[in-house]
């Protein structure tokens, strides 16, 4: 290993780590090159990365970065991401969970291509979580459940059930806590922070950043939520 290797590897790292953008065409350009073309640098950036808990993309000639499962550095703990979304329970949290997979659903309805929608809105995303908070509900019996799953499922459901559509007028203008519009909301503005969306007249489209992610992390690192979401659609299918 030479020291130039490391120095670029090491600015690649910082770079990404930082937030800031390191594609082909950037302000970063060269140090994209050096990841993509000297094999060196390249392999010190993963092994960096690696002990770090982050995982590394490559889409359309950009380079992305997520936290590891479990990373109390660079990712959210339950109690910092409840104060990034703007919720105080935890029952809350996981109805956050339950919409960002309906989110992500409704951006690639079909799961067996990385086809997306060109953008959605908030109600598109009620209707989501509606049809498949319904349909797990509804399957419970027949899901492979444990105790702990089977009773998140229904808490989530009453909270959901109980907030009302809006809480005002307006469907679009207020994020908050207490309606089925408000709470979807809440997590489309953390979607934004996260720069996974853009926003413009209240339809919402997804950024690279966020297809990177969906076509590598999620593809690869399917969770128990998805799990059990895609039972659920199976169950369904078969009535």
């Amino acid at each position: 290993m030479n020291n130039k290797s490391l120095d670029k590897a090491l600015d690649i790292v910082s770079a990404l780590i930082v937030g800031d953008e390191v594609s082909r065409n950037g302000q970063n350009a060269g140090l994209y090159n050096e990841y993509t073309s000297n094999g060196e640098v390249y392999d010190i950036v993963l092994e960096v990365l690696k002990k770090l808990n982050i995982n590394i993309y490559e889409y359309n000639y950009s380079l992305y970065i997520t936290a590891g499962d479990n990373n109390r550095v660079f990712g959210y703990t339950n109690e910092e991401l409840k104060k990034e979304l703007g919720i105080r329970l935890n029952k809350e949290l996981y109805l956050c969970y339950f919409i960002m997979y309906n989110i992500i659903s409704v951006f690639y309805p079909d799961s067996s291509s990385y086809s997306y929608v060109e953008y959605t809105r908030v109600e598109d995303v009620i209707e989501a979580v509606n049809g498949s908070l319904a349909g797990v509900i509804s399957n419970l019996k027949v899901l492979s459940l444990d105790e702990v799953e089977e009773n998140s499922f229904k808490e989530i459901g009453l909270i959901w059930e109980d907030m009302p559509i809006s809480g005002g007028e307006d469907i679009m203008l207020k994020a908050s806590r207490g309606s089925k519009a408000g709470i979807v909301k809440l997590v489309f503005n953390f979607f934004v922070n996260q720069k996974l969306v853009l926003e413009s007249e209240g339809r919402y489209y997804p950024k690279e950043k966020m297809k990177a992610l969906v076509e590598n992390y999620f593809d690869s690192e399917k969770s128990r939520l998805y799990e059990i979401m895609s039972a659920s659609k199976e169950v369904k299918s078969e009535n």
